[in-house]
Parts: structure tokens; sequence; C-alpha cells
């Protein structure tokens, strides 16, 4: 896989997010939302923390996608466990100094997302203790942090997060940095978009995609590496890579494929990574059609009006109750409505995502933009012939 750094763009975060940017939101978080696959992990681990390091950061990073098993709440702990741990001599001098005395029981330290009385370090008194031990501020970077509204401990473990927040940090010193992406947009909405969400008020950022300069590096490594292929039309190549969802390992591994001298046809790589790209989005596209068409009456219904309402979906209403009947034909009660909606939950892969506090969105964002694009063709809902 062919690595493109963005470094301006890093920089250009870990400034707003240590407070140097003016009129920047993001020392109170950073919250960063990009589609599944489009380099947004990959920027994180290559280019963001790196630059957070250079300049004194104590990085905590985590992808609460790799351990689905266990509870958001609980990687993050982990992690923040994990950091502490170098430190170990320094903290557990402050702890004692702040009647924090149940150290070296489990994994050495515990934490608890409130405070307590009993010794227990608050998560809070944690993140103070790793910022004074360590003798530098802290960025937690949490990625797929959507996840952590799945469960009631992990909005307990946001809520401390933005509890620790606003006692560590000052308007004109910032010690502890919280930075969160998500994979789509409307789950990670259920951080900010409520007044009980725990970061109410902040902003969703759309996380820039790859696009021209990224494709200019490519068409650059394959002029060098083989001149014959030169003048590369990078115009097609941007044209494949946007048919590809700016997805950069889906594409690379299309001109690989286009570029192999046991390629059936004669015309130039270009056309046939074209040719390869809009074959996959067809195939996609009636791969959501075909799940579509494979639900039963209600929950074609139900799944329609989550793809339409988006962050606004109320399952129960009498709006939505009202939709059901218009689009089914019959009355579809209440409870019918969560059977169905339990249902697209239980489905390999699922169709519906629920997050704790019961509210629901579309699994895979991309869906929502087949919905869109239909919607905006006229030709919603799909037939039997899609």
């Amino acid at each position: 896989m062919i690595y493109f750094p963005r470094h301006q763009l890093a920089a250009d975060m870990a400034d707003a997010v240590r407070g140097h940017t003016l009129f920047s939101d993001a020392p109170n978080g950073l919250f960063l939302a990009a589609p599944r696959r489009t380099g947004k992990t990959t920027f994180l681990r290559n280019d963001l923390l790196p630059t957070l390091e250079t300049q004194g950061v104590e990085v905590v990073y985590v992808d609460l996608w790799s351990d689905q098993q266990r509870d958001p709440a609980q990687l993050i702990q982990a992690a923040i466990q994990e950091a502490m741990a170098p430190h170990r001599p320094a903290i557990e001098k402050l702890a004692a100094r702040w009647g924090i005395s149940r150290v070296g029981l489990g994994q050495w330290i515990q934490l608890d997302a409130t405070p307590t009385d009993n010794g227990v370090a608050s998560l809070p008194e944690a993140l103070r203790l790793l910022i004074e031990a360590g003798g530098k501020p802290v960025a937690l970077v949490i990625d797929e942090a959507q996840q952590a509204v799945t469960t009631d401990a992990g909005n307990t473990l946001m809520a401390a997060l933005k509890s620790a927040r606003d006692q560590l940090n000052s308007p004109d010193h910032i010690q502890l940095m919280l930075v969160m992406s998500g994979s789509d947009r409307d789950k990670l909405l259920r951080l900010v978009n409520s007044h009980s969400a725990p970061f109410y008020g902040s902003q969703i950022q759309q996380m820039p995609l790859l696009g021209k300069a990224f494709i200019e590096h490519i068409a650059d490594l394959i002029e060098r590496q083989q001149p014959a292929q030169a003048p590369v039309d990078t115009d097609m190549l941007l044209q494949a890579f946007t048919a590809y969802g700016f997805r950069p390992q889906l594409f690379m591994e299309a001109l690989g494929q286009a570029m192999s001298p046991l390629a059936a046809d004669e015309n130039r790589f270009e056309q046939r990574l074209v040719s390869l790209a809009q074959a996959r989005q067809r195939d996609v596209e009636q791969d959501m059609a075909s799940d579509y068409l494979g639900l039963d009456p209600v929950q074609q219904a139900v799944l329609w009006r989550m793809l339409e309402m988006g962050e606004g979906f109320r399952p129960y209403n009498a709006e939505s109750l009202a939709f059901y009947r218009r689009i089914t034909g019959k009355s579809v009660s209440a409870q019918k409505a969560q059977r169905a909606l339990e249902s697209l939950r239980e489905r390999t892969p699922p169709l519906a995502w629920k997050s704790s506090r019961g509210e629901y969105a579309v699994e895979d964002a991309a869906m929502t933009k087949w919905f869109r694009s239909l919607i905006d063709a006229g030709r919603w809902p799909p037939g039997a012939d899609e």
C-alpha cells in the first residue's frame, strides 16, 4: 500500500487542538467524520499522531473497532492505563499524595468513569496523573468514537472525558486534547447533537478526502517507474478514484489490475481502470438494491424512513407510523416497527445501528448515499429489475 503523507493537514489540526488557531473550537474537542476506508485511520496514525508527539504531546490512541467483543469504555481505559505504565513510580507518589490508594490491583491502577470516595482513581484524576507525571499535555485520540455511545459504560466514560476536559483546560492552557473520529457522521453526531449528549454544542468536521494531489502523486510514481506510460491521464485516474468513493486501497487494487501485462484489451490502463471502477459501482448498487428488495414490507418501510430522516429518525412517533402505513398499505404498530428494526440489526451484515439511548441509524453510510442518488434520479424505490 502506498502511503501519501499529509503533513500540512496534520500540522493545521495539531495547531487547532492545542489552541493555536484563532476562533477554533478544537481545544474543546475535534470531531472528524470520514467514510470508511478513505484513509482516516492511516492519517491519524501516520500524520497527526507523530506531529503531536514532535510538539511534546503525550498521545494516547485507541481504535474502538480493534476489539468489538469488549465494551468501548474498557478499550479507552486500557489505552490510558497503558500510557500510564511507563510513569509508574511518579504516578504512585502522586496518587498517594492525592489519596488514591487503590493501585497495584488488577491492571495496576484501577480507573472509574465517575468520582468515588474509595480510593479508586476517577478518569479525570487518572488523566491528571498522566499529565503531571509525564510533564506534558495529553492528546486522547479515539478512532471510531461513535461506538462509545452503543453502551451505557461508554456513554458514562464520554461524560467523564468532558468533565476531565473542563477540569484540566483553561482558555490559555490546554492540557487535555480530545480528537474523536468516526466513519459515519450521523452516528458521530450522537456525541454532540442533543442536550443529553456528552459533548453537546461541538461541531462535526468533515475530514478532507484524498483528491487531486494524491492522484498526481500516483501519476508521478507511474511515470518514473514506467516511462512508456507517460503522460498519465490524471483526469481519468481522478474519475476512477471518485467512482471508488475516494478509497485508496480499492483504487490501488484496481490500478494493479488495469496495469497488469495480462490485461485482455488493448486500451490504455486509464481506460481499463475507469471501466473497472464503473463496474464495481454498479455491483455495489445492485447489492444494495438486492438487500432492500429482500426485506419484508415493514422492514422496507422502516429502512426507507431511516434513510430519509437521517439523524431526525424517530421510529415510533406519529409521523413515522403514518409513513409506514402509507408505504405498506397496512397499519403498523410501534411493536411491529420495533421488531423490524431489531431484524435489520440482526442481519449479516447488519443494516441498522443502535445507540445505548435507543437512537437508530443506517449501519453503512454508503447506503444513504445510494438512497440519495436514486431519489435525485427519480428512481426510488428500487424495482425488482435493479
